[in-house]
């Protein structure tokens, strides 16, 4: 009878392995495919429950706690609708290279193939986003290889994985150690260690390529993560700039004179500049999507560094791809790298730079701008930002003032939704962040129509936990323009089509009053005069506070430097009858006033 009372559950030897791998916290959303599992995670104290207020918002936490901590996330749903709810914030790891374990529930065994209720093939349904492992439980001894292989192929690399269980292998008895009998699989949880360093003869052609250079850029992304130094010392010797994918806006700080900011359709002037004059590129962890703004081909010889090497050579033609870690990589290349003592290339640079950001504040800061300039918000929020500040932007038009106006710090963390570019992830990201580092500021950076998708129940989560944190402050910035206005921009100047005011318009929230509503706090700016007050009365608050910024949206979420072809779509959409016509025409000649 003792005996029988010791056993574990599977759904326990589960709960049991997840912490054997350091598993602190799960998010995720309860269901009866789950009972088991939950069940499990109720009698033991080391992993948290994190119940979020959707299995999206809870893939998203799993997402974000990947991206600020470098650890394995993990979420849990039950069956049908809660996993594929879990789809688009498992894309968002997918895309981003986020390490990612999905647990999901399953029917039970015997209904299998009877077209019972929430019955879904999820095999099949996760197979393309967690491809790299997807397996479905099917007796008591896999349980211990399932989660191993799960968490072992999410480490090595950095993709999302899923384990599915039936609800009813959940309540049988464990078998924690496989038979030793043919057909067994008896895995481990032993660290896994490797340094990617690419072989001599590369890395002595990748030198002389970039040796032989005389105007050499650097573009780095999330990849070159933990590579600062490295790439510090790279550009100093090579004399060359650094722009950052948006990914990697946190790599380098922005006070580095030489550090030209972001690169693309958000990107900066000196990015732009740099990347069109150079005759070498240098890219570091970058999948960095458009090629436009890369050199021309043909005009640069190009070395390339990634640990992937399905993504070496793809965005331009590489001379020399080396796949190895950034940092291990890096630091093997610079003792072969020659100071280049010519310096006109890295001077211009740096007055490119020094040009850029004054440009950038002055559009900031323009008085003629009518309604509130959200990029005024993210310039004077810039200015406020501690050192150990956690960001967490959505996308849309507040990417782009992310990307353009905050001056990254050296300390600083900052994500968002990159290769997915999907909406609604900033509050969940901002909540994840919080718990994986419950002493610092955290930043969310949202549009109203992100808010209204995802962020409002985000706010029920933190009005419900907030008087545990050590450090109870969550900024949430709020662009309400009542517009779908990084969109609405998009149909201008790529297709010169006028604003579409039956898919574009939103309607005007309070957010702060509704932060107020969960007992939060929060303000209404609607005057430029009140941005500081309201970031000051933010970051001094005792809980969440949601600054709710009357913005306007004609102001083109764009970079300083718009081109012909831009321009003249923008004006054959208002020729088009454009209703904000005048609105339009008077951004573009502020926006183009340079």
């Amino acid at each position: 009878m003792a005996e029988q009372e010791n056993k574990q559950t599977v759904g326990e030897f589960l709960v049991e392995r997840l912490g054997a791998w350091g598993v602190d916290r799960i998010f995720g959303y309860p269901g009866d495919a789950i009972n088991g599992i939950l069940s499990a995670l109720r009698k033991q104290d080391e992993i948290a429950f994190v119940q979020a207020r959707h299995e999206e918002l809870a893939a998203f936490m799993a997402c974000a706690h990947a991206k600020y901590t470098g650890e394995v996330g993990v979420c849990l749903s039950t069956s049908g609708p809660g996993a594929i709810h879990m789809l688009n914030g498992l894309y968002d790891a997918k895309l981003d290279h986020q390490p990612v374990v999905a647990i999901v529930g399953q029917q039970k065994r015997a209904s299998l193939g009877g077209d019972y209720q929430q019955e879904v093939d999820l095999v099949t349904l996760f197979k393309d986003v967690a491809g790299a492992y997807v397996q479905m439980a099917a007796s008591p001894e896999q349980i211990r290889h399932l989660i191993d292989r799960a968490f072992h192929i999410a480490r090595t690399e950095r993709r999302p994985t899923c384990v599915i269980v039936p609800s009813d292998l959940q309540s049988e008895d464990a078998v924690p150690t496989p038979p030793r009998e043919h057909g067994s699989v008896l895995s481990g949880i032993g660290m896994v260690a490797h340094s990617m360093v690419p072989q001599p003869d590369a890395l002595r052609l990748a030198a002389d390529i970039l040796n032989a250079g005389s105007k050499v850029a650097i573009l780095a992304g999330a990849g070159a993560h933990g590579a600062a130094d490295e790439l510090i010392q790279v550009a100093e010797l090579l004399g060359a700039g650094v722009a950052k994918a948006l990914l990697g806006k946190m790599v380098l700080p922005d006070d580095l004179p030489f550090v030209t900011g972001s690169i693309g359709v958000i990107g900066t002037q000196a990015s732009f500049k740099m990347m069109n004059e150079c005759d070498t590129l240098l890219m570091v962890g970058s999948s960095f999507p458009y090629s436009e703004f890369l050199p021309p081909e043909g005009k640069a010889r190009g070395v390339q560094i990634d640990i992937d090497g399905k993504m070496v050579s793809l965005r331009y033609p590489m001379e020399c791809s080396l796949v190895g870690d950034s940092k291990a990589t890096l630091q093997a290349l610079i003792p072969l790298l020659q100071r280049k003592e010519e310096r006109s290339w890295r001077e211009g640079i740096e007055e490119s730079v020094r040009e850029s950001w004054a440009l950038l504040e002055r559009k900031a800061m323009n008085p003629d701008a009518p309604a509130v300039n959200p990029q005024r918000v993210f310039w004077e929020l810039s200015e406020r930002l501690p050192d150990n500040a956690v960001l967490a932007g959505d996308s849309g038009s507040v990417a782009s003032w992310y990307a353009l106006d905050i001056k990254a710090k050296s300390g600083m963390l900052g994500s968002l939704s990159g290769g997915l570019a999907t909406m609604g992830s900033a509050v969940p990201y901002a909540y994840a962040a919080k718990l994986a580092h419950p002493e610092r500021p955290v930043i969310a950076l949202v549009g109203d129509g992100a808010m209204q998708m995802n962020g409002m129940n985000g706010l029920i989560t933190m009005a419900r936990d907030y008087r545990s944190w050590a450090d109870p402050r969550i900024v949430i910035v709020v662009l309400n323009n009542r517009d779908l206005s990084f969109v609405t921009w998009e149909q201008r100047g790529m297709a010169g089509e006028p604003k579409v005011e039956e898919s574009q318009q939103l309607p005007d929230v309070a957010y702060a009053d509704y932060a107020r509503l969960l007992g939060l706090d929060g303000v209404r700016v609607e005057q430029p005069e009140q941005i500081a007050a309201a970031l000051d009365a933010a970051f001094r608050s005792d809980r969440p506070f949601v600054i709710d910024v009357l913005s306007d949206p004609n102001m083109p979420p764009l970079p300083p430097h718009i081109t012909r072809s831009q321009a003249e779509q923008y004006f054959k959409a208002i020729e088009a009858g454009d209703a904000e016509a005048d609105a339009v025409r008077r951004a573009l000649e502020v926006q183009g006033s340079e």
